[in-house]
Parts: C-alpha cells; sequence; structure tokens
C-alpha cells in the first residue's frame, strides 16, 4: 500500500526553504494534495550558481499542479524580511493556515573547529528563524486556526560531540515548536515537529558523508509525513514524531518505494540526535 495524499484542498501553506531538496518535495506534495503554497527561501537567480532552483521555479511547479502559489525572497537571519513575508503572505491569500519550519543551515564540527560566526549562523537560521516565523503568524494563526510543523528531532540528548552547534540549533527548532503547542493548549493550533529516521538524500548529506546512497531515502518520505500530520485534527499536537511512526499510523507498511536504492537504510538521522535509538 502506498501512502495516499490526503485533501488539503482550500488550505494555504508557508514553506520555507523551498528552493531544492526537502522543502521543494514538501511544496509539491503539498500542490498535489490540493493545497496552496507560498514557496520561500534566499535564491531568486540559480543562473550563477552551481546549484540548481529557486523559489520561482518551485512557486511555478506548484501551479502547474493545480494550485495557487506565490514565491517570497526571505532571509530568516533577518526578522524585518520575516514579518513582512509573513504580512505579504496573509495579503496575497487571505488566510494562511499551515507554517512549515524546513529551512535549516547545517555544518558538522568540533566546538573546537566551528567559530563563533559560523554558530551564529546555525542558530540565526535554524531556532530563531523558527521562532520569529511562529511569532510572525501567531496573531493569525490564533484567529483562524491551523498547524505548524516544523523539520526536527526529539530531543533526547544532552551532548552532541562533533555536531554540537548543529544538534543545540536542530533541538532549539523543537523546542520552541513544542513551547508553542503548549501555549496554545485548547486552541485551535496544533504544533508538532517530524523528523526521517533515516537520512535523507540532499546535497547536504552527500556533502557531508553522512551515510551512502543504501542508508538514504527520498524527500518524499519527509513530504508524505508532514501531509499525514496534517490531516490530523489539532487536538494532536506538542508531540516530536518520526516519518515512520507517523506513515505507519497512516496504514504505511513498506517503506522501501522511499529508498535510493535497494539497500536496508539505516536509522542513521534518528541515531545523530538519539545514539541509542532503534527501530520498534
Amino acid at each position: 500500500m502506498s501512502f495516499q495524499l490526503p485533501d488539503l484542498s482550500g488550505r494555504t501553506a508557508f514553506v520555507t526553504g523551498t528552493t531544492r531538496g526537502i522543502g521543494k518535495r514538501i511544496a509539491l506534495t503539498l500542490a498535489e494534495a490540493g493545497c496552496n503554497v507560498v514557496s520561500t527561501g534566499k535564491t531568486v537567480d540559480d543562473s550563477d550558481s552551481d546549484l540548481e532552483g529557486t523559489i520561482h521555479d518551485t512557486a511555478a511547479a506548484c501551479e502547474e499542479r493545480g494550485v495557487e502559489s506565490h514565491a517570497i525572497q526571505l532571509n530568516l537571519r533577518n526578522p524585518d524580511e520575516i514579518e513582512a513575508a509573513a504580512k505579504e503572505a496573509i495579503e496575497v491569500f487571505d488566510e494562511v493556515d499551515v507554517v512549515i519550519n524546513n529551512a535549516s543551515a547545517i555544518q558538522l564540527a568540533n566546538v573546537a573547529d566551528l567559530p563563533a560566526n559560523r554558530f551564529d549562523l546555525l542558530n540565526e537560521v535554524n531556532v530563531r528563524g523558527t521562532y520569529l516565523t511562529i511569532r510572525a503568524f501567531l496573531p493569525h494563526l490564533k484567529e483562524h486556526g491551523g498547524h505548524v510543523l516544523t523539520n526536527s528531532p526529539p530531543v533526547t540528548m544532552d551532548r552532541a560531540p562533533g555536531k554540537a552547534a548543529y544538534a543545540w540549533s536542530k533541538l532549539g527548532m523543537t523546542f520552541v515548536t513544542l513551547s508553542v503547542a503548549a501555549e496554545l493548549q485548547g486552541t485551535d493550533v496544533a504544533a508538532n515537529c517530524f523528523w526521517p529516521v533515516t537520512i535523507i538524500d540532499t546535497r547536504a548529506s552527500r556533502y557531508f558523508g553522512m551515510g551512502t546512497e543504501d542508508d538514504w531515502r527520498t524527500p518524499a518520505i519527509a513530504a508524505d509525513a508532514a501531509c499525514a500530520l496534517l490531516d490530523r485534527d489539532t487536538d494532536f499536537s506538542g508531540h516530536a514524531c518520526y516519518d515512520e511512526a507517523v506513515l505507519r499510523e497512516a496504514g504505511i507498511a513498506d517503506f522501501s518505494p522511499y529508498n535510493v536504492t535497494d539497500g536496508d537504510p539505516q536509522p542513521l538521522s534518528a541515531q545523530l540526535f538519539d545514539p541509542d535509538y532503534e527501530r520498534p
């Protein structure tokens, strides 16, 4: 059985980091489910880059799937841009009921090898960017209801040798999201996190040598898990979920269609932040 997309027609999602990778796949999958998409990120021109893709390319691909889409250039390190982007998205669509914090910076290094400016980059994009994005939409969400989803792991560790700054910033994304869930308890706003059990095939995974292709799955599994969470009632809130668990509850038993190769992907992504993680 393959995952059947829920009907998200009439909804609008603001997604960060849609230029490529997981963010782009989430945007396109949302569009395939009938959800309008606000495509955001820094890249608006890839002509002088070895990386293909822009926020406008993603918006156009969403529209090809029959929904409305709007691209907004956004630097998550700039709080004024975040406020302006939220305001523009609401002005364009009248109602934005899904906010997905996907964009992240990554660098894996020992404390001795990671300078202050790189520490600041990780934290400003990841945890601070998530904090400010959620905060920018809170008044609107409180009025209209909706979902906040953050691409970040369960908080299970108190140290992360070799990746302290990155782990701190990613776990901070979860901490902020679940704190908001508690603050909004009893409202029609849900806030949850989702995280892949396996490494996802992205440029970052390849650049940092995070396993091999046999250990990777495609971004589609993260996108499907996000859609499955959006199909739940808003009383499901305050959870940090693994993609496999979410999809298993949606009736998926065979994850092989998501695998990059015929290999058996190990749970390396879960183990980044929970070294003792084992599949149930």
